[in-house]
């Protein structure tokens, strides 16, 4: 702890969520696949059996990661009774982006209406979670003193629909579990409580089993490579070789144990990976906020979303605790506790 942060206690003062009302089932899923006239047509049922994916939600295509963001930056104000001008930092933190250049902050803040310092934090579905561990910093180190942390997703747009083959659909296939939607966080100093523990980590030797080429310098203009693709499997084995140890050494650090907590909220990309990382955590069924059904993977507005959704439901409030276990690619593993 530095000079600049000593008794600074940094809170999550408010939070909202706000998804497209469109829904996308597996079997639509599976039928565009079909219609696209690439050639393959997917066994039926196929989507949900091996995702426990019902339902995705899917943006219109006039609606962008900035409207995402801030429908949901909006929705948080009102319900603080603030308004834009006490805002003193944006940052935008989201897989997903309007624009190659400038950073989509800027498109945020300008639909928005704020008038402070902007810049966005990309790392994949964990781009949330850091922008978060960096306003926590930033305001512990006296630099600013309410930060809007918003996300805007929307990975639909690199979902590859026509497919040749099954060998295509199978690279193609981590990408129709991918959902549309926005989230945002305030975060202020707190007289009590806030965050009160954070770690990362990452295992770099694995950035490409999932990504996303088109528009960097290793691609930028060849329109094949503006899909997601992914080797499910390798993605699956890079985090588990990873292990659950971040968050074991978290428990033993704060001497807490999933019990002590009100809620836990963990990325969601599949049920049968949820279910395996409970089992191996050790985090009861009942404390874990499973959105994944019914609102598919929501990328880095994942966890937001299901703090927002735990709220609104009653399951945790003021004086509780909250995890937030972040899974990115690349890939990474990050830890937030906070009570609230």
């Amino acid at each position: 702890m530095t000079e600049g942060d000593r008794g600074v206690r940094v809170g999550i003062t408010g939070v909202a969520a706000r998804l497209p009302e469109r829904l996308v089932t597996g079997r639509e899923v599976e039928e565009r696949v079909a219609r696209s006239g690439g050639g393959h047509r997917p066994t039926p049922g196929i989507v949900e059996r091996m995702t426990g994916i019902r339902t995705r939600h899917l943006a219109d295509d006039d609606r962008q990661a900035s409207d995402l963001a801030v429908a949901a930056a909006r929705r948080l104000l009102d319900e603080r009774g603030l308004g834009p001008a006490d805002v003193d930092l944006l940052i935008f933190g989201s897989a997903s982006q309007d624009l190659v250049e400038p950073a989509t902050a800027h498109i945020v803040s300008s639909k928005l209406g704020t008038r402070c310092p902007v810049f966005d934090v990309t790392n994949a579905c964990n781009s949330f979670l850091n922008a978060v561990q960096i306003a926590e910093a930033l305001i512990r180190t006296g630099q600013h003193t309410r930060v809007l942390v918003c996300t805007g997703e929307v990975p639909s747009r690199a979902v590859r629909w026509r497919v040749r083959d099954f060998r295509q659909f199978v690279e193609a296939f981590p990408g129709y579990t991918l959902s549309d939607g926005g989230a945002a966080v305030l975060l202020e100093p707190v007289a009590r409580g806030g965050v009160f523990h954070r770690a990362f980590e990452a295992d770099s030797s694995a950035w490409d089993v999932g990504t996303l080429p088109g528009g960097g310098t290793m691609h930028p203009r060849d329109p094949e490579y503006t899909y997601f693709h992914a080797d499910g499997r390798r993605l699956k084995d890079a985090f588990v070789s990873v292990g659950t140890g971040l968050f074991d050494k978290a428990l033993a650090e704060t001497g807490l144990r999933w019990d002590d907590f009100a809620v836990v909220c963990v990325h969601q990309v599949a049920m049968a990976y949820l279910d395996e990382l409970r089992e191996r955590t050790g985090i009861p069924a009942d404390r874990l906020v499973v959105t994944l059904p019914e609102h598919g993977n929501l990328a880095s507005a994942t966890l937001p979303f299901q703090l927002a959704t735990a709220m609104g439901e009653g399951r945790c409030g003021p004086g509780d605790k909250v995890a937030l276990l972040g899974l990115g690619g690349g890939v990474s593993l990050g830890v937030v506790f906070v009570e609230l």
